[in-house]
């Protein structure tokens, strides 16, 4: 148990930055629900999950390779814009203020989530810095601690997403459809911004290759 909580304020620590999930997760908290900016969430975690399960199985050290780490930053910077782009065309419509129903399919906001989790970012974060510990955690006649710190770890980023979209619930309560609106604006811009630094750092990555 110990060394569960241990992981689990880990895994808090990891989701307490602000980043490209986290910005999703608040915009679809406030114009669908906390249910909606949950769905986001999840799709994060369930690419978390796939990475730790990939390390489990020694998988995930092929995305260390350059020629497989260099094409991700531009996938990842064209998911980014997509969704960026989206949120700001889309910014006034598929709001619901407190007490309505969501007209925005569930699906649709883990998707989201799924497509921002792709990014080398994330994928490199788990190898460098998890991939370490979780690696060296592994014991192949106890196989169990490595699932203990996996499990921790993902129980604290769940924790965040929890209490974070619980915040935002109460702030939906008093918010109006064009404050929602103008959220939905500065967090597109925000997406925007993450792949324009996706594709600065393609080119570093290329530069690199290069010389």
């Amino acid at each position: 148990m110990a060394l569960f909580f241990t992981y689990m304020v880990a895994g808090l620590a990891i989701a307490m930055p602000v980043g490209a999930i986290t910005i999703e997760m608040t915009k679809q908290g406030l114009k669908n629900g906390f249910m909606h900016g949950w769905a986001v969430g999840l799709g994060g975690m369930t690419i978390d999950l796939v990475l730790i399960i990939a390390l489990y199985l020694g998988v995930a050290t092929l995305l260390s390779i350059p020629f497989i780490q260099i094409p991700m930053w531009v996938i990842g910077a064209c998911f980014l814009l997509f969704i960026g782009y989206d949120s700001i065309k889309n910014a006034d419509k598929d709001i619901t203020l407190a007490g309505e129903k969501p007209n925005k399919s569930f699906f649709l906001s883990y998707r989201n989530g799924l497509f921002v989790a792709v990014s080398p970012g994330n994928l490199v974060f788990w190898i460098s810095v998890f991939g370490a510990v979780l690696s060296d955690s592994y014991n192949i006649t106890e196989p169990s601690k490595f699932l203990i710190i996996g499990a921790g770890i993902l129980t604290g980023i769940l924790l965040h997403d929890i209490v974070l979209l619980t915040i935002l619930s109460a702030t939906r309560q008093v918010m109006s459809a064009n404050m929602i609106k103008w959220v939905s604006i500065i967090a597109g811009v925000l997406l925007i911004g993450f792949a324009g630094y996706f594709m600065y750092e393609f080119v570093l990555a290329i530069r690199g290759l290069i010389s």
